[in-house]
């Protein structure tokens, strides 16, 4: 198993400090598996698209400009 480090905020820190019991590597090792699952079922999506990259980027502009209109206006 390969080892990392993290650079954690001071406060973040001081909780975990005041949790000796619970196994953090643990819990971070299953947070990011979670987040590596679902980049490889996005990467399966993506292979099958037909869409570019700008069609992407247009789409996404879209609905950026529709939720702040919905939400801000």
């Amino acid at each position: 198993m390969v080892n990392m480090t993290l650079a954690l905020p001071a406060e973040l820190h001081n909780v975990m400090h005041q949790h000796t019991e619970i196994k953090w590597s643990e819990i971070a090792r299953r947070a990011l598996w979670e987040h590596a699952k679902k980049l490889e079922m996005m990467e399966k999506i993506v292979a099958k698209s037909k869409l570019t990259e700008k069609d992407a980027e247009t789409i996404g502009n879209k609905i950026k400009v529709g939720l702040h209109k919905r939400y801000y206006a």
